[in-house]
């Protein structure tokens, strides 16, 4: 006979332990101390101490009376034969959800960031790399950083971008939501999410104009600003710096974190470490005779430390990221006309319409990675002597354009996107 909630509030006591017995293997066992549990006896697939199959009777704990109803508790026999019908135990479904609030409660987005963070060190990331990335976990942890991974809702994550386009920063907006999405793809990879919220978000932020690196990239006003870094007159080894950016064309940060060990004036070069790289390969840099009197020079400020170009503040850090720029900005250009990054455009567009040398020898030079792994390998050696011969006619071209003279005119182009 069916329980009713009238018979449930006459339950008494008993010396023993006793079962009032409801529909569908559900009951209430009644303990001497006073608990009324919830529990509903079944039958699953098993095996006896022999190892054949049989049917094995097992146990579901629903709640305790009266904190779960006489209806919830049905509610929840129902739900635990629906499981059954589909072949499942209800027992061992509700254990993982259990194991999986419990993870979910420990991975919070700002752990399961870090641990993303940790892999790409392990995995040998650039170190701006994973620098700009732990910016990230800063700049989204009070909307997400204690919320459980697993939790996370579409409009949430919406809701922690939202303030970088309402600024009209939707780089900054955008960046963002692709770092979030690269935490959640790690956290299914490890089991600690069920999905990527992210992906319900394509299209949701304003479309977003690629910004280009303001450049100088006619060769008149090039001359212009070699001459202005000449005559710079600010701290000597911001100068080099200046100088070397034109003549090198590495990135800024390569060239700031550039170390007296991987200089080897003798034989030429600079050898910049692969963790170092965008594209995370070893970068080999030809030098030119010019280039090598400015690392002298630099050689007898700093030699005697790690970096060419240490902090003023410490000699175990590089140089500031701002230096370069900040250097232009006092000698008078401003962040639309150049940029630390616009040396690499303007040497990638004077250096291409030169009409002397090989594109394919041009993006080895600034280090762009061919997707083409093969092709990418084959390269990286084949244009060696053809960049020695490159570098040393690019100073001299810079030379010519910095004392205004034999300056061969150059189709103007548009071109100014250098990553």
């Amino acid at each position: 006979m069916a329980l009713s909630d009238t018979a449930l509030r006459k339950t008494k006591l008993k010396a023993k332990p006793y079962k009032l017995a409801d529909e569908k293997g559900l009951f209430l066992l009644i303990q001497p101390s006073g608990g009324m549990l919830w529990r509903m006896k079944y039958r699953v697939d098993g095996r006896d101490e022999a190892g054949n199959p049989k049917r094995v009777e097992k146990k579901l704990s629903l709640g305790t009376y009266p904190e779960v109803s006489l209806k919830d508790a049905r509610e929840g026999r129902d739900e635990a034969r629906r499981l059954l019908a589909q072949g499942k135990d209800p027992a061992d479904e509700k254990r993982r959800e259990r194991q999986a609030r419990k993870i979910g409660a420990t991975n919070t987005f700002s752990i399961v960031a870090r641990a993303y963070i940790d892999k790409n060190r392990r995995d040998g990331l650039a170190e701006a790399t994973v620098r700009k990335r732990e910016w990230f976990v800063r700049l989204i942890e009070k909307p997400l950083g204690q919320r459980p991974i697993a939790e996370i809702a579409p409009f949430e994550i919406l809701d922690a971008v939202r303030p970088f386009e309402a600024a009209k920063n939707d780089e900054k907006a955008h960046r963002t939501l692709q770092f979030i999405g690269q935490v959640f793809r790690y956290a299914i990879a490890n089991q600690l999410a069920p999905s990527d919220p992210t992906r319900d978000l394509r299209g949701a932020l304003a479309s977003r104009q690629p910004k280009h690196h303001a450049a100088i990239l006619d060769p008149k006003k090039a001359g212009d600003l070699l001459r202005a870094i000449d005559g710079y007159e600010g701290f000597p080894l911001t100068r080099i710096a200046l100088q070397l950016s034109a003549l090198l064309f590495v990135r800024p940060g390569e060239l700031r974190r550039a170390e007296w060990a991987e200089i080897d004036l003798e034989a030429a070069v600079w050898r910049i470490p692969a963790p170092k790289m965008k594209g995370r390969m070893e970068h080999v840099v030809p030098l030119s005779r010019q280039s090598m009197a400015l690392f002298e020079e630099a050689r007898v400020m700093t030699g005697g430390g790690r970096y060419v170009f240490p902090s003023i503040r410490s000699g175990l850090l590089p140089m500031s990221e701002n230096t370069v720029n900040a250097a232009l900005r006092r000698l008078g250009y401003t962040g639309d006309e150049m940029t630390a990054h616009g040396f690499r455009a303007m040497a990638s567009t004077l250096l291409n319409e030169s009409g002397k040398w090989s594109s394919d020898a041009i993006e080895r030079s600034l280090a762009h990675k061919d997707r083409d792994t093969i092709r990418a390998a084959y390269h990286r050696g084949a244009h060696w002597a053809e960049r020695v011969s490159m570098a040393q006619w690019w100073a001299n071209y810079l030379e010519r354009l910095r004392v205004g003279a034999d300056i061969v005119p150059i189709k103007t182009s548009r071109k100014r996107h250098i990553a």
